[in-house]
């Protein structure tokens, strides 16, 4: 409905939602103006072409604030405003996910962001402590329609009623919950509980690690606090970005409409398999091979690697120079590795250092061997004669290929996948077994933290980047002089003849008269538009402002010193449980991921509200880690369905699964089949419209999943196939996924515990 439409009584059958109505209508035609505006802003600011360099950066800047507007304001359209706090002073705010201005003089607030202090009433206030609210209302829509209101009295001592009251406050959480999932996550910035908005809105210097069980919501959490230090700083963090890591891409594609639908668009979602630029890991590891690879005795393994490239001559090198041998044994080369390793810089950068030592010692013997007086041993060349040898030999392909094989250039990608194919002489014999792969150019997420580790050691030898800069940069202003000689011909031909009758000709100014060539060329350098997070992606050095982990409980020592090189702050939310830890490096313990580097300097906060799993599934997941963690408490559930779990054996899985299939899948919503991953193909054959995948569709009706795709995710319904060859943490996950109904299929005997669970 458009502002201004005349609502009627039809529609909307009391004043409360008709008025609520009005002021929905208001907001949008505001949003609608801001669009139209933002969009011609930057198609005005883009249609300028060459400017001065001022007023070129003036526009960049504009065009960034404006397009980053113009996509909040398209992420927020669907459900703009979703509350209002009545304060016992007679003032009421409406509560959005973005704030908003009225187009007046004062630039009146018009819609509060929920970030702001004053919309913190709406989510912490009670009836105990109401906070100076006498009402909180929530308010429900479709797209721009109201669809429904919920009213919160806090002032006992206020006798108005709407008609709208809600006695126990909790209609639009349960509604939330009890809602189908959609194979997306959704914000809950309507049902922010008072213990989660205490995170989100917790100081974001130094590590905060916020520990929850299945279901508790700290996924929600960390995102919702990741939006709310974009508002709180956004000058800091705009410049630097924020970087989310998961678990795995079907999580990210889970949560990437979250961050969006709260107006923020500048973060960065990855994987560890995606932090190393022009790296994507698709392969995959061993269990065993993983846990080697993650250990943090790797990073001293890849060391040791990177100085056995560091040669001596075996037993020496000759190179002929100008009809003279010089040879260069493993003493003389010793002498310079070991003057250059005292540099303590990395290895390739530490390359020219080397350059230099081998061209003096090469010098040196050329000299001794020219320039020695044979009566009594003095030398006969002066320093003019010893620059020359010097650099005669520098012209010399025959030094450079000796240089080249006793400290060569290396990448990171060479120097790993040169590693894993022969890493025996480094390892134990068992582990080098464990990671030992033919060379090739796919990589696992265990080698990421392998190659960031190993670009480390190396460093960047820049000096060919730079002489390739200058080059590009030397031919930039050859172009624009070049430019500038035609316009200064043209000048000739067109006012030279014209000088004579009309002085005033001389006077007219062109390019040539008021920049050189140098200038010229940088005004067309090309411009960067590329938003923070899209150049940290390509930056393997780059500082984030704040980092925030997803299931971190499962990252390995060389994955944590990957993260802590992005993050010298410390600046960070670490959010997982490690009653889910699964994989073979995943570290588990906070203590022990965190003193190596911030000691005991990092605080700890727990969520125990299960808002996901219903009692009823709880209680048997519980059971199994009790079976092994008799101490395990698990958070308690805030609901009930009355729907039991149920287990069914099977001579026929697929046939069975897909049954059960048919029987689960809910009208609205999703299931989701988890099952050993060496069983998809089959069951996927069975299932109709499903595919198995490293990325499945989540938006598909029947997803199919192992235990780690699922690590995460929530599902309407749930059918857990063969629990009995899972681990604990596995068969923990793959229970805890559904918020409805739960199935368990199996051929043979189940884990003893799951199966006195469901009796």
């Amino acid at each position: 409905m458009r502002a201004g439409a005349e609502l009627s009584n039809t529609e909307f059958p009391d004043d409360e939602l008709r008025e609520e109505q009005g002021f929905i209508d208001g907001l949008y035609a505001r949003v609608d103006a801001l669009r139209g505006d933002a969009e011609t802003s930057v198609t005005d600011a883009l249609a300028q072409g060459n400017t001065p360099m001022q007023a070129r950066l003036e526009r960049d800047i504009l065009v960034a604030e404006r397009s980053g507007l113009l996509a909040a304001l398209n992420a927020v359209d669907g459900s703009l405003c979703f509350g209002r706090i009545d304060l016992t002073s007679g003032v009421s705010h409406h509560i959005g996910r973005i704030g908003l201005r009225a187009d007046d003089a004062e630039r009146t607030p018009i819609l509060i962001d929920w970030r702001a202090d004053v919309a913190r009433p709406f989510y912490l206030a009670t009836g105990h402590t109401p906070m100076g609210l006498r009402r909180r209302r929530h308010i429900s829509t479709d797209g721009r329609r109201v669809t429904a209101l919920h009213d919160e009295i806090l002032d006992l001592g206020d006798e108005t009623r709407t008609g709208h009251e809600d006695p126990t406050g909790d209609a639009v959480l349960l509604a939330a919950l009890n809602s189908a999932r959609t194979g997306r996550m959704g914000d809950i910035v309507r049902t922010i509980q008072a213990d989660q908005d205490r995170i989100i809105r917790a100081p974001h210097r130094g590590v905060l690690v916020v520990e929850g069980g299945p279901g508790t919501g700290k996924t929600a959490v960390a995102l919702h606090r990741a939006a709310y230090l974009l508002y709180e700083h956004r000058e800091l963090l705009a410049k630097r970005a924020v970087l989310i890591v998961g678990p795995n891409p079907a999580f990210l594609g889970y949560i990437g409409e979250v961050l969006p639908s709260l107006g923020e668009t500048g973060v960065l979602l990855a994987t560890v398999g995606e932090l190393f630029p022009g790296v994507k890991a698709t392969a995959t590891d061993t269990p065993e091979a993983a846990a080697v690879k993650g250990r943090a005795e790797m990073a001293g393994v890849l060391a040791e690697v990177v100085r056995s490239r560091q040669a001596l001559p075996d037993p020496v090198i000759t190179i002929e120079h100008d009809r003279e041998i010089l040879m260069l044994d493993d003493g003389l080369v010793n002498v310079a590795r070991e003057r250059t390793r005292a540099a303590k810089l990395p290895h390739n950068a530490a390359r020219e250092h080397f350059e230099g030592h081998i061209l003096n010692t090469l010098t040196d013997l050329y000299a001794e061997r020219i320039g020695t007086d044979p009566f009594d041993g003095s030398s006969l060349l002066d320093a003019g004669d010893i620059t020359q040898i010097r650099d005669e030999l520098a012209e010399n392909p025959e030094v450079w290929s000796a240089i080249d094989r006793l400290w060569p250039r290396i990448t990171p990608q060479r120097l790993v996948a040169d590693f894993l194919a022969a890493p025996e002489g480094f390892l134990p014999d068992e582990d080098a077994a464990a990671i030992r792969r033919p060379v090739t150019r796919r990589w696992t997420v265990a080698d990421v933290p392998l190659l960031d580790e190993a670009a480390e050691l190396l460093g960047e030898d820049d000096r060919l980047a730079r002489e390739r800069a200058e080059r590009e940069r030397q031919a930039q202003i050859a172009y624009a002089q070049g430019v500038l000689d035609v316009s200064y011909a043209s000048r000739t031909y067109e006012f030279e003849d014209k000088e004579e009758d009309d002085p005033e000709a001389s006077e007219v100014l062109l390019a040539h008269d008021i920049i050189d060539a140098e200038r010229f060329a940088e005004r067309h350098e090309e411009d960067d538009h590329r938003s923070a997070a899209e150049r940290a992606a390509a930056d393997r050095t780059w500082a984030f402002g704040h980092i925030i982990v997803d299931e971190a409980q499962e990252l390995s020592p060389m994955a944590w010193r990957l993260l802590m090189r992005r993050s010298p702050t410390r600046s960070m939310t670490l959010v997982g449980d490690p009653a889910q830890t699964a994989e073979a490096a995943g570290v588990g313990s906070w203590a022990k991921i965190l003193e190596p580097y911030v000691e005991d300097r990092w605080e700890h906060t727990r969520l125990g509200v299960n808002y996901r799993t219903p009692a009823e599934i709880m209680d048997v997941a519980a059971a199994v880690v009790r079976a092994e963690h008799p101490d395990f408490e698990p958070p308690s559930s805030v609901r009930s369905t009355g729907v039991r779990p149920w287990t069914r054996a099977t001579d026929d899985l697929p046939g069975a699964v897909a049954e059960a299939a048919r029987e689960l899948t809910p009208a609205e919503g999703r299931l989701a089949v988890i099952a050993p991953r060496d069983l998809h193909r089959r069951l996927a054959a069975r299932l109709d419209g499903v595919t198995a995948g490293a990325e499945p569709d989540l938006t598909r009706t029947v997803v199919l999943l192992d235990p780690r795709q699922a690590k995460g995710l929530e599902f309407d319904s749930v059918l857990v196939v063969e629990p009995g060859r899972y681990g604990t943490s596995d068969l923990y996950v793959a229970l805890t996924r559904a918020t409805q109904r739960l199935g368990v299929l199996h051929t043979g005997e189940l884990p003893k515990a799951l199966a006195e669970a469901l009796r």
